[in-house]
């Protein structure tokens, strides 16, 4: 006898439908409330201003979140613990000024220039994770410290100038470079091919234990969501100027920590401790270790970040690492649904949310709105998104305990 579950077509539309209202209800079908979210405002945007869907603008967005998106991931594994890092625009900014002074003051070639920076992003997040084991310091307390400590930093390594302009070299061509129309459709052809292996194995790994694996269909239709994504990303960057090489470097470190997180023993005792610590401890689980990798991970992808934002702008100066930039890399992962109160949350949801968060800035940018009301949106849209996770957080636990 067949599964209905995996044929829900068969008795029509009715059940996948009745199906989705489910998942959203309950918070398990986020990428697909999020790219509705994006939907509606591209589809705002673009009747206000009919540049924001060109070719070029789409372009741009996607070059001006790379840094976001980069910072955002660390900033999923930090919340997948139930903590926090309210220091990472800091360290992006200090440790991309150290490898601007690296590069034009002291000579030094830019590939060495940029690991140093990553290294002292590592080693800021070491020092964060340890205070927070150690001595058991709540981390917004040790990472709010830290940012202070790391601006006047940045303020001191750039001297009276405030201003080091990068050359044409490496690091500036991280995002200068671009892949001609053959190469792009190759990325993407080989993205699509691995998100659905992924889930495919993922799949049959829980099935093969035992567990719960829901409708093929569903399966299916989150993969198509995202190649039709792919597709359509490549098909618009090709009529500008081709896929960005920094976009690249951002889709591989997200399927990376997506496996790490999703594949491996070190990402299911991430969830372990951010759902419910004391029982990871109980079960085992080095969960000090944990942390400290974790807050090295997320300081490390600051650091990155801050590489590519210098690349962008050609330049780093003393409010590189500032401005709105903690709060973006904040915001879109738990506006995507990455939960505030650790041990729920993806990968993609740092992509997703630097779509969305790019996007509202973007069409306001182009629409010549005030700062004000640039941080008011992104505010209301931030505390919105709390208050849905919130509110199926809640109902996931009255399910639960019914």
């Amino acid at each position: 006898m067949s599964d209905e579950r995996e044929t829900p077509t068969a008795h029509g539309a009715g059940p996948m439908i009745r199906e989705l209202g489910k998942k959203l209800a309950q918070g398990e079908a986020g990428p697909l409330l999020v790219l509705l979210m994006v939907a509606a405002i591209w589809t705002f945007f673009q009747f206000q201003n009919d540049r924001f869907l060109s070719p070029g603008n789409l372009t741009n967005l996607m070059l001006q979140q790379s840094a976001v998106a980069t910072i955002s991931i660390g900033i999923v594994l930090i919340l997948l613990l139930g903590e926090i890092d309210l220091s990472v625009g800091a360290v992006s900014g200090f440790c991309a000024s150290v490898m601007a002074v690296l590069i034009v003051n002291n000579h030094l070639p830019p590939e060495v220039a940029a690991l140093a920076a990553l290294g002292l992003g590592a080693f800021i997040g070491l020092f964060n994770g340890f205070m927070v084991t150690r001595f058991r310091i709540p981390s917004f307390v040790v990472t709010l410290a830290g940012s202070l400590t790391l601006v006047g930093l940045q303020l001191y390594v750039l001297g009276e100038t405030g201003t080091i302009n990068l050359a044409d070299n490496f690091v500036t061509r991280l995002t200068s470079t671009f892949f001609p129309p053959l190469i792009s459709w190759a990325v993407a052809g080989l993205a699509i091919v691995l998100t659905l292996a992924f889930a495919l194995a993922g799949r049959t790994r829980r099935a093969r234990a035992g567990l719960s694996v829901g409708p093929l269909w569903s399966l299916l239709v989150g993969v198509g969501v995202i190649a039709a994504s792919f597709a359509a990303l490549v098909a618009v960057v090709n009529q500008d100027r081709g896929l960005p090489l920094v976009m690249v470097i951002v889709i591989v470190l997200a399927l990376a920590f997506a496996y790490v997180t999703e594949r491996t023993r070190f990402g299911r005792h991430m969830f372990a401790v951010g759902g419910n610590a004391e029982a990871a401890r109980r079960a085992g689980i080095k969960i000090d270790h944990v942390r400290m990798l974790v807050f090295v991970l997320g300081s490390t992808l600051a650091a990155a970040g801050g590489v590519l934002a210098a690349s962008r702008l050609t330049a780093v100066n003393q409010s590189s690492g500032g401005s709105d930039l903690l709060l973006m890399a904040i915001a879109g992962p738990v506006i995507a649904g990455t939960s505030l109160f650790g041990g729920r949350g993806t990968v993609w949801s740092a992509i997703m949310g630097a779509v969305v968060i790019g996007s509202i800035a973007n069409g306001m940018d182009l629409l010549a709105y005030a700062s004000s009301v640039k941080f008011i949106v992104t505010g209301a849209v931030l505390i919105a998104a709390v208050t849905i996770e919130s509110v199926t957080r809640m109902r996931r636990r009255g399910t639960a305990a019914r």
